[in-house]
């Protein structure tokens, strides 16, 4: 089975003298759409350009794609005069300053969700993994549940917001928690269960679609694919396709197990929730619940163990040069680690916007 992949990033879009987030009035999307046509979108805030990869057949693809989107947009946005910036958060601008963009659906959304949707000022990576079977779709969703906060520890990029020190490495989820529908979803035991929870909620006036289903992961309510929300945007390239290339080896090695008749165990969403808590907190400096043996331990040896679980899928999947890359992140430190050493250094939130700015072009 051919696991195909497709990644979205979200960036932010900095004013060069300010270091603030600014409006582009939609410029860099305009500009961008011709070359990259649908490749490139407006969301709901002005200083947010999101960009998606075609359908990438292999890693090696989804490298070509990821490094042309950045270097096509980082390149239109200073032609702009305007840099991009990778970052669950900006570090110190207010949501309540930045302009919102005109369009029938965000309307929507912010009068149903008010302050919850204004101040949703976040950044984040999407990762599509391509699986047609629903069924199929879901049973492994249902065990890569257990997979999310190690993922999320190694992408946290957010440990900022609106000027303070959050204590947090990814405070992004923190604030996207307060919508409807997200975080960790509980166990769904066949597609048509799901159906009928979503039809559910349409029929009572909870959501007018399954796109308003947030969670962390999903199965995608138009593609057919298996869908990871919880990471932060990473602040280079390379991270991200590691973190991309680590969620495909997952999805390959749980279709594995099922061939084979085995089950990877599913635990409760209430346990998982511990873990995601001290990921988002920590980031890969913490501990987290190894469940199995009723124990903390340190979260670079749960990333081990799971680089362990994936190696025997890693060299089908021709990505053991991103998989071993998790190995580097874990000894340089996660976007949110470099942030915050950038501010010790400097005491300067505006050199810190610059550092991000920096990294994320960085190679292209």
């Amino acid at each position: 089975m051919k696991f195909t992949l497709g990644i979205e990033e979200e960036y932010q879009v900095i004013d060069p003298d300010t270091r603030e987030l600014i409006s582009h009035d939609q410029k860099i999307v305009a500009e961008a759409s011709k070359v990259l046509g649908e490749q490139v979108k407006a969301e709901m805030h002005q200083a947010v350009v999101e960009v998606g990869t075609n359908i990438c057949e292999d890693i090696t693809d989804a490298r070509q794609q990821i490094k042309h989107l950045r270097k096509s947009i980082s390149g239109i946005a200073k032609d702009l005069g305007f840099n991009i910036a990778a970052a669950g958060t900006h570090p110190f601008s207010k949501w309540e300053t930045q302009l919102l963009t005109p369009n029938p659906r965000y309307d929507q959304i912010i009068n149903e969700l008010q302050d919850t949707a204004r101040s949703n000022l976040i950044f984040g990576l999407h990762v599509h993994v391509g699986i047609a079977d629903k069924d199929l779709a879901l049973h492994i969703t249902n065990a890569m549940r257990y997979f999310l906060p190690h993922l999320y520890a190694l992408s946290t990029n957010s440990p900022f917001w609106e000027g303070r020190n959050t204590g947090f490495k990814s405070y992004r989820s923190k604030i996207f928690d307060k919508f409807p529908r997200t975080g960790i979803p509980g166990v769904f035991d066949n597609y048509a269960q799901y159906q009928n929870y979503v039809d559910t909620l349409v029929k009572t006036n909870c959501i007018d679609n399954p796109k308003k289903i947030w969670w962390d992961i999903r199965i995608h309510p138009v593609f057919p694919t298996l869908e990871v929300r919880i990471c932060d945007v990473p602040m280079t390239y390379e991270e991200t396709l590691s973190i991309a290339a680590l969620i495909q080896a997952l999805v390959a090695k749980l279709y594995k197990l099922k061939c084979q008749n085995l089950n990877f165990i599913t635990y409760h969403r209430a346990l998982i929730n511990e873990n995601k808590w001290r990921a988002g907190r920590y980031g890969i400096d913490g501990k987290m619940i190894d469940f199995g043996k009723q124990i903390e331990v340190d979260t670079t040896i749960l990333m081990e163990e799971l680089l362990d679980f994936i190696d025997n899928v890693v060299d089908e999947l021709g990505s053991r040069k991103e998989i071993e890359n998790v190995r580097n992140m874990m000894r340089n430190g996660t976007g949110a680690d470099r942030q915050l050493t950038v501010y010790k250094d400097t005491r300067d939130l505006k050199k810190v916007v610059d550092y991000i700015a920096q990294q994320t072009i960085t190679d292209l």
